[in-house]
């Protein structure tokens, strides 16, 4: 397969193809097959024309020389949006960062859509001085979801460490801090940094509105996130702090879904949130697109101890009402001993076994794979094999 359009944009640009190795963590052995005319797989192509915002027919040699500009934003892969399939995903910091770092790289029109109850470090700090919601997972998802190169990503995630009125910021947090008095709400600085950073999709904060969860028990309630997620054992069930407005692109995205997601993560404190809006119920039970959850690889001290998979799903089922969870994408996967016991030991967490019985009793379809990738001797969901068997539910 020749790629004539991929080497004229490069000399054009003044690019070497070892940049792409370092921009887009491309080995150098598939480099070369630009040169030999081998083929490339469509995932490596919409990665590199995502780079270089062009379309893949533009890297093939396929279009004409007068390419359209593209618009920072604008969708870099084969097709029109209308005919993507569209997925909403709910979730809040690491988790759903995960995940979505993968599934841009598919041709999808991915929504995310982000809790802003987080009351913990920089991000507590600027809610309450500023009175505004939480934006740090929010940042944190527009960075995963970026199209551009490393040092911007790197910018932009840059947390100040020297003692004084910045220490503990990240650049990110207060420029959407910034955009938020600019842009006059959290959605439109959203929609204005995902611009800066070639998002491609939406993302969206679950209410304009600050907010707390408030953990309610037989002895007392527990206000905020941290201390929810430090007490769930003593918690029966989670509200807001008031009723919250929630954001009606929200509900608009939900109905015209073709996948609700819930995305891995802190459950009670990250994906229950969404679920304690009878708005989003309201619009979940009205939808008909299948509810796929991703279940977690590990446990969570004190959120979570104990839990199985269908532990997982039976607390989504109970806040969900109407609706449930039609399909379960679990890991089958292991660790290595070493890491295993680093886990139990240091951090008290466990792997989320899957008990296929019990979540079959719960009415969902189990999908499981090893899923599992090791970084920095820190596991995490393997973001490529997840994105593609999400992918592949939907064809």
């Amino acid at each position: 397969m020749k790629y004539s359009g991929l080497e004229k944009i490069l000399a054009e640009r003044g690019i070497n193809k070892s940049d792409l190795t370092k921009e887009l963590g491309i080995s150098s052995r598939t480099i070369a097959k630009i040169s030999k005319e081998e083929k490339l797989s469509n995932i490596v192509l919409t990665k590199i024309a995502d780079y270089l915002e062009c379309s893949v027919e533009d890297l093939t040699g396929d279009a004409s020389d007068e390419r359209d500009q593209v618009s920072m934003g604008r969708s870099l892969v084969t097709g029109h949006e209308s005919t993507m399939k569209k997925i909403v995903i709910f979730g809040g910091g690491t988790g759903i960062s995960s995940i979505l770092s993968g599934l841009k790289l598919f041709p999808l029109d991915v929504t995310a859509v982000i809790a802003v109850s987080d009351d913990g470090s920089s991000t507590g700090v600027l809610k309450e001085e500023l009175d505004i919601p939480a934006v740090g997972d929010l940042g944190k998802v527009l960075l995963s979801m970026a199209n551009v190169d490393k040092d911007f990503i790197d910018l932009l995630g840059y947390r100040f460490h020297k003692s004084g009125t910045l220490q503990n910021h990240p650049v990110r947090n207060i420029l959407l801090a910034a955009l938020i008095d600019l842009k006059g709400n959290l959605t439109e600085a959203a929609k204005y940094m995902g611009g800066l950073l070639r998002v491609r999709g939406t993302v969206l904060p679950l209410t304009e509105e600050k907010v707390e969860l408030v953990g309610h028990g037989k002895n007392g309630d527990f206000m905020g996130e941290v201390a929810i997620g430090h007490n769930m054992k003593d918690i029966d069930y989670i509200t807001y702090d008031h009723p919250i407005k929630v954001n009606s692109e929200v509900v608009d995205k939900v109905l015209g879904a073709d996948m609700i997601i819930l995305s891995p993560g802190s459950l009670y404190t990250s994906i229950i949130p969404h679920l304690l809006s009878p708005t989003v119920r309201e619009a979940l039970s009205v939808s008909k697109a299948p509810i796929l959850y991703v279940s977690n690889l590990v446990t969570q001290p004190g959120e979570t101890d104990g839990y199985s998979v269908s532990d997982h799903i039976k607390v989504l089922n109970r806040y969900l009402g109407k609706r449930k969870v039609d399909i379960v994408l679990a890991n089958s996967g292991g660790v290595s001993e070493e890491i295993s016991e680093r886990y139990r030991t240091r951090e008290n967490k466990f792997k989320v076994e899957i008990d296929r019985d019990e979540i079959k009793k719960q009415g969902a379809r189990i999908i499981e794979d090893d899923v599992i990738r090791i970084e920095n001797s820190t596991i995490v969901h393997d973001e490529m094999k997840t994105a593609y068997m999400i992918f592949s539910c939907l064809m």
